[in-house]
């Protein structure tokens, strides 16, 4: 037996289901089996050639050194011009920090404000590294509720009442993992204006989902409410809308105030981002969009395909995904619970799905569909189920 002792904050961290499901599933398929996977939240299309290809000009260039700790400047105001094009909102490119992936951000916000005693609140259901990082903290998660009435959007008066004295941060993400949902702009503006006599509460705003967004709705991010930009941490990246999973690069908008904080924390973890990374994301950037276009007709279509599929299923509804890549259906009415249903679908029907409460304990009574996979797949995973619900 081993005599080492590890640190308690350990048994506070959780895990991402979505890779525990992904590796059973590669298991059964390896066994022989036919998997059809509908559980990974990534896109199934290539990156884009033209990223491609920057990306290895710059190790042919000789890219191959330490780049600043917070990004390469080019890199950092093309974010900058980015974020005025697409939302128009003026940023200061010092204030943008390159880091590798989304999760950095989640992690250091939390490191930030998270200790004993303090209050951080996130959306349940939502992306589980959330609470999981809040907990490791030491500080308190509060969970703000989204329910399937709203269109899984969330009541402001209900996130302005839960807030204490303790409350550091408020997590939002719109459009939403796993639910598909988003925010109501009107929500969003009652919350800012309600946030006005809480001064001491920051917001991370993960809008890593921004570009995909269906019938006609448009994104407001939190940065473009003036009084709340001394507070509001934007986090984003290339890894959902480029296809860019596999390069680990994304970055955040960072408040002046937390700027030096923050590049602390990055020259601590992780140095600095890798240089070949960073010039394919600037590409991205500045290259041609059509792929991506492309790709948010695709889902479009897929999501239009999927919600149909769920709602003809015997005791299934399912809410119009309004964002993102994922349906979050509820399949309560089957007798099922949402762990019950994910292991049935993979076991019987080779379907790969995610638990519902994997996001959280509101998510019981769904399970997560992820359509980032072709509609023939989509349509052969529906036929599937079909009978384990009859």
């Amino acid at each position: 037996m081993s005599a080492l002792k590890f640190a308690s904050a350990l048994g506070r961290l959780g895990t991402e289901s979505a890779f525990v499901v992904l590796a059973r599933a590669q298991a059964l398929a390896a066994g022989g089996k036919e998997i059809i996977n509908l559980g990974i939240g990534q896109p199934d299309f290539r990156t884009p050639e033209h990223i491609v290809r920057s990306g290895i000009r710059a190790l042919e260039d000789g890219h191959h050194g330490y780049t600043p700790a917070n990004g390469i400047p080019a890199l950092r105001e093309a974010v900058a011009e980015d974020l005025l094009g697409r939302n128009g909102v003026s940023v200061n490119p010092d204030h943008v920090v390159i880091v590798p992936g989304g999760k950095p951000t989640m992690f250091f916000a939390v490191l930030i404000f998270g200790e004993p005693g303090a209050e951080i609140m996130y959306p349940n259901p939502g992306f589980p590294i959330y609470e999981s990082v809040i907990r490791y903290s030491g500080a308190k998660p509060v969970p703000i509720s989204l329910t399937e009435e709203t269109g899984f959007s969330f009541s402001a008066q209900e996130v302005l009442a839960k807030i204490t004295s303790n409350t550091r941060l408020i997590i939002l993400n719109s459009p939403s993992n796993p639910t598909g949902g988003v925010l109501e702009e009107s929500e969003l503006d009652i919350l800012a204006k309600g946030l006005e006599d809480h001064p001491q509460v920051a917001i991370l705003s993960d809008e890593i989902y921004s570009h995909m967004l269906y019938g006609g709705r448009k994104h407001k991010s939190l940065l473009s409410y003036p009084e709340l930009k001394d507070r509001v941490i934007m986090l984003d990246g290339w890894s959902k809308t480029y296809a860019m999973t596999g390069w680990r690069i994304g970055y955040a908008v960072w408040p002046e105030s937390m700027v030096e904080h923050v590049t602390r924390l990055c020259v601590n973890d992780h140095s600095c981002v890798n240089a070949s990374a960073q010039y394919a994301a600037l590409a991205a950037l500045k290259g041609p969009q059509d792929e991506v276009h492309r790709m948010i007709e695709a889902f479009d279509q897929r999501r239009q395909t999927i919600v149909a599929a769920l709602n003809d299923l015997p005791n299934v509804r399912c809410a119009d995904a309004a964002g993102a890549f994922y349906a979050f259906p509820n399949i309560s009415e089957t007798g099922l619970s949402a762990k019950e249903a994910q292991d049935l679908f993979l076991e019987r029907a080779g379907v790969a799905t995610i638990a519902g409460t994997s996001f959280g304990a509101n998510g019981e009574g769904f399970v997560r569909f992820s359509y980032a996979n072709s509609e023939e797949n989509i349509l052969k995973a529906m036929e599937r189920i079909r009978p384990l619900l009859a």
